[in-house]
């Protein structure tokens, strides 16, 4: 009886939690918060690759292979969190996220099929091809923030 209703009490406060859990989650300011923390990180992995493609920093096709997987991961992860519920948040996201709901949905799915293409020419170590994909990714992560997001 005792481990019966221990288990019930159990169960009970660990689902608890667990609503709870996602309940905080979908909070505006949450959700901001973990997109802003993807894009981060974004930056952080997408740095040294730039350094290569500039010729500011030697070409080295383990990091790019590491970091260009990493990125095709981040590219998937941010966009939940562009919720309606998160439109008055205080971000550099433009209105015209909101207002151009099919141009972003487009923007987003160019972003991660340009870090796929990335990931797979980072496997591949062809450094020209590499450079070419780096320039591809770029430009479509430049338009998106010229299109969707403030200026700094």
């Amino acid at each position: 009886m005792r481990k019966t209703l221990f288990a019930a009490g159990l169960a009970f406060a660990l689902g608890t939690g667990f609503a709870l859990d996602a309940a905080a989650q979908a909070k505006p300011e949450v959700l901001v918060k973990q997109r802003q923390a993807v894009m981060t990180l974004f930056g952080k992995y997408w740095g040294p690759l730039g350094g290569m493609a500039q010729g500011k920093v030697p070409f080295n096709a383990g990091v790019i292979a590491r970091n260009a997987g990493y990125l095709e991961v981040l590219s998937k992860m941010p966009w939940d969190g562009f919720d309606a519920s998160t439109q008055g948040a205080k971000s550099a996201a433009l209105p015209e996220v909101w207002k151009d709901a099919a141009g972003f949905k487009a923007a987003q799915e160019k972003v991660m099929g340009e870090m796929a293409k990335l990931a797979a020419a980072g496997k591949g170590g062809d450094e020209a091809a590499i450079k070419a994909q780096l320039a591809e990714a770029a430009k479509t992560c430049g338009g998106c923030h010229r299109t969707f997001r403030e200026k700094n």
